[in-house]
């Protein structure tokens, strides 16, 4: 603390997060106006995803930040003290239900907080293949479940008959572990542009409600073998890439992602992969509860509360080809008197389709440069993964100072992804697939 600097509130830094207002940021007990800086950072427009908020977490994430040398640069921009926080009231409410929900990183950006939904900012999404367990989208309906894994059972059955439990130790000792590698993709992604043309029920998703990691664990076509269940009576083809996994990215599932088992079912939509696995039974027909048969359908865009029948429609399972500009970031300015840009995403299809193109305009879509591609690695028929891309493209010269990012992808079964979200829009917000179009500033040198 330095007593010759006026001290703050959270709640006043969170008021300077522009260039109008002065972006302000806050480092342990400093506040700190990095208007000026903001133009210089070696990291580009990353810095503002700080803006009116603490530098810390993204100190963490990118360990370069604590040298020295780097508090030193920041102690010049330094104006003032951030208020302390108060301690937490000692004892929490008991009735409460999200009394005990997990800790999570503060860099997610939360859709709700009760029950918790978050995203993390899409600049992060093009950095890592894997998506790091702490910035994995969080997607809950009710309060997170503590679950004591020495107790743990999972139950395996047939129609109403049970055939076996299996503990964690079961799972971990009696099975090969396998791992994949493999997306969870919530069915509202990008619901927020749908929204821009009409209201839908559901969480206001931007583009990161999407994440990738390597999963492991025993497979469930091992599972219901040692279970007694004779599979050559069962239509099961897509059993054998269905994961009972209890690790993500090479440590337990997190509490938030369904520790300590969810099952993993690549391809399909992230409604389909249960966390807090408990039991599995096979049946005749698909499951009676409400997200399996009163949910999580499209429709079309002339269907609405008033005359919508869930019955009609059916459940959303692989999900349609997709992909989304994460970088630069939507509104930010680019290097004055730039003739090109940097643009930076990812893209994937469900059904295991792998992306064979990703073409990318900053004109609005009327001349496309084709994205370089990172390699997943997997079958271009059994691609789980997603795929990353960058690509360098030419602006318009009559630009008149902004233009309009627009990326599109293509699978290895040629579908695209429609030009515009108006033919696509459905009443639940679901299946948000159109080309991604951000917008940038471009200011005169």
């Amino acid at each position: 603390m330095r007593s010759d600097l006026p001290t703050y509130t959270p709640e006043e830094v969170a008021k300077h997060r522009t260039k109008d207002t002065g972006i302000w940021v806050t480092y342990k007990n400093s506040v700190y106006d990095i208007t000026e800086y903001a133009t210089q950072h070696p990291g580009g427009s990353k810095i503002m995803m700080a803006a009116g908020g603490s530098l810390e977490p993204y100190w963490e994430l990118y360990a370069v930040h604590k040298h020295p040398g780097i508090i030193g640069i920041a102690e010049k921009y330094r104006i003032g003290n951030i208020v302390e926080e108060k301690s937490e009231s000692k004892g929490k409410n008991i009735n409460d239900p999200y009394a005990n929900e997990p800790k999570r990183n503060p860099i997610l950006i939360p859709s709700s907080q009760k029950p918790f939904n978050a995203e993390p900012p899409p600049l992060l999404l093009p950095e890592k293949f894997l998506t790091p367990n702490d910035l994995f989208f969080v997607r809950n309906h009710l309060p997170v479940p503590v679950v004591d894994p020495k107790s743990y059972k999972l139950e395996i059955g047939i129609g109403d008959k049970s055939k076996s439990k299996l503990t964690l130790n079961d799972l971990k000792k009696k099975f090969k572990k396998v791992s994949t590698t493999s997306v969870v993709q919530c069915a509202g992604n990008r619901r927020s542009e749908m929204t821009k043309i009409k209201t839908v029920k559901g969480l206001n998703w931007n583009n990161a409600a999407i994440s990738n990691a390597e999963w492991s664990g025993a497979t469930l076509n091992d599972v219901l073998l040692a279970s007694g269940i004779d599979l050559d009576k069962c239509s099961h083809d897509h059993i054998n890439d269905i994961l009972i996994a209890y690790e993500m990215n090479g440590a337990d599932i997190p509490r938030d992602h369904g520790y300590p088992i969810r099952v993993i079912i690549p391809g399909i939509v992230g409604a389909r992969q249960v966390k807090w696995l408990n039991r599995i039974y096979l049946s005749k027909e698909e499951s009676t509860c409400h997200w399996q048969r009163k949910d999580y359908k499209g429709f079309n865009s002339s269907i609405d509360w008033h005359n919508v029948n869930f019955d009609t429609s059916v459940a959303i399972q692989q999900l349609p080809v997709t992909s989304a500009v994460c970088e630069p970031a939507d509104g930010s300015e680019i290097e004055p008197g730039s003739e090109d840009v940097t643009v930076k995403g990812y893209a994937w299809s469900g059904g295991g389709r792998g992306i064979i193109r990703v073409d990318v305009s900053a004109d609005g879509g009327k001349t496309w440069t084709t994205a370089e591609l990172e390699p997943t690695n997997q079958n271009p028929y059994k691609t789980w993964a997603w795929t990353l891309w960058e690509a360098t493209v030419p602006l318009p010269e009559n630009h008149g100072g902004k233009a309009e990012i627009v990326c599109k992808a293509i699978d290895v079964s040629y579908n695209v992804q429609p030009d515009s979200v108006e033919g696509i829009w459905n009443l639940r917000g679901c299946l948000s697939n159109a080309w991604h179009r951000i917008h940038i500033k471009i200011p005169a040198e």
